[in-house]
């Protein structure tokens, strides 16, 4: 089988090919053969590249490429493929494994929140990690996690869209900072103290940006919500997951009220999110023995986890274990299935991810 693991002959060593096999080349002068030496003229000769030369400046270039990423705050990990394959143990053919924060920079955020049908699903994902997995990420991935989550904030700014999703996302990443800066203090977070308090402030900032966030009336001359029939707005709202999104509805408008207020529309609500189980043990009744469904799916939210919807997700490979953005256009168009798949089926080895599926995957 092909060895997947990094060069078994310890990587970054030099090594020359001789009729007996591949040896060593030393740096003190010892013998690669019996009775031959290494020709140091040869090395140093300019058109034959310079190994040990090469190999401290490939060094040197490394390690100041990697000063300047750790010092520009701004730096983006740019990676040609789009996909990171999961990996949560070594073996004896493959001496690495996968971190959440080696995901977060090789998947492409940063083009995702662009697109509104992943937008919300890195709102949540990066809320998730907010509550529990800040301190599991390395010190690099923690610059890229608020590198990415300031084009949140100001993709929330410009174009208006879902900010209570993102003011959730601020509150719980501004309570996690606050506990771990106040009470932990560095023993667990990455860096100077001094910086994660510097975050905090532009955290609250953030929130109070986005808390003083003012949408303008849109002006429009062709037809609007209120000139659509009346079973037509009913369908609209019955398209709706969200029950915030009909509360505001019925908030925006007298004549909306009426419908945000249907007991159809919200006994449709609960079933979507919750089961018949869950009916039985929380049943609420009005006063007039009749199944109150709006209190009734405030009470069993209070219990119960809702039913997530998404527009676009991650999904997993089972038969490479990589996990992948999927383009509908490239699959539809090239038959491209987003990454590198050896199965005959690649679409019948995809499951979609959900945000705490993917941090599931990265837990030891």
């Amino acid at each position: 089988m092909p060895f997947l693991g990094k060069d078994w002959r310890s990587p970054g060593w030099s090594w020359t090919k001789t009729e007996h096999g591949w040896k060593r080349i030393f740096l003190y002068g010892h013998e690669l053969d019996d009775n031959r030496e290494i020709d140091l003229k040869g090395l140093c000769n300019d058109n034959n590249e310079n190994l040990f030369v090469g190999d401290v400046c490939e060094l040197a270039t490394t390690k100041r490429k990697k000063d300047l990423d750790n010092n520009n705050t701004k730096s983006q990990f740019i990676f040609v493929d789009k996909w990171i394959c999961v990996h949560n143990r070594s073996t004896k053919e493959r001496h690495v494994y996968s971190t959440l924060g080696e995901a977060l920079n090789r998947l492409d955020f940063s083009s995702a929140i662009q697109d509104l049908r992943r937008f919300n699903y890195v709102a949540k994902l990066f809320q998730l990690i907010a509550r529990s997995q800040l301190t599991s990420l390395s010190g690099a991935a923690q610059k890229n996690y608020f590198n990415i989550l300031e084009k949140i904030v100001r993709k929330v700014l410009d174009d208006h869209y879902n900010p209570r999703l993102v003011k959730d996302l601020l509150q719980d990443l501004s309570l996690t900072l606050h506990n771990l800066t106040i009470h932990f203090g560095r023993c667990v977070l990455v860096g100077n103290v001094n910086i994660w308090l510097c975050r905090l402030e532009t955290i609250h900032k953030w929130k109070q940006q986005v808390n003083n966030l003012q949408i303008p009336e849109q002006m429009c001359d062709g037809m609007t919500f209120n000139d659509l029939p009346l079973h037509m707005q009913n369908k609209i709202l019955c398209e709706l997951s969200d029950a915030y999104d009909i509360i505001n509805v019925g908030q925006a408008m007298p004549a909306l009220h009426s419908l945000s207020e249907d007991r159809i529309l919200w006994r449709k609500l609960c079933h979507f999110h919750f089961s018949d189980k869950q009916f039985c043990r929380d049943l609420v009744l009005s006063n007039s023995e009749k199944v109150d469904w709006k209190l009734m799916f405030f009470t069993l939210k209070k219990h119960y986890p809702m039913k997530e919807q998404y527009g676009d997700t991650l999904h997993f490979c089972k038969n490479c274990n990589i996990l992948f953005w999927k383009d509908p256009h490239l699959a539809l168009l090239f038959k491209d299935c987003g990454h590198p798949c050896t199965a005959n089926d690649p679409d019948s080895c995809l499951i979609p991810i959900s945000p705490q599926h993917f941090i599931d995957l990265f837990k030891s």
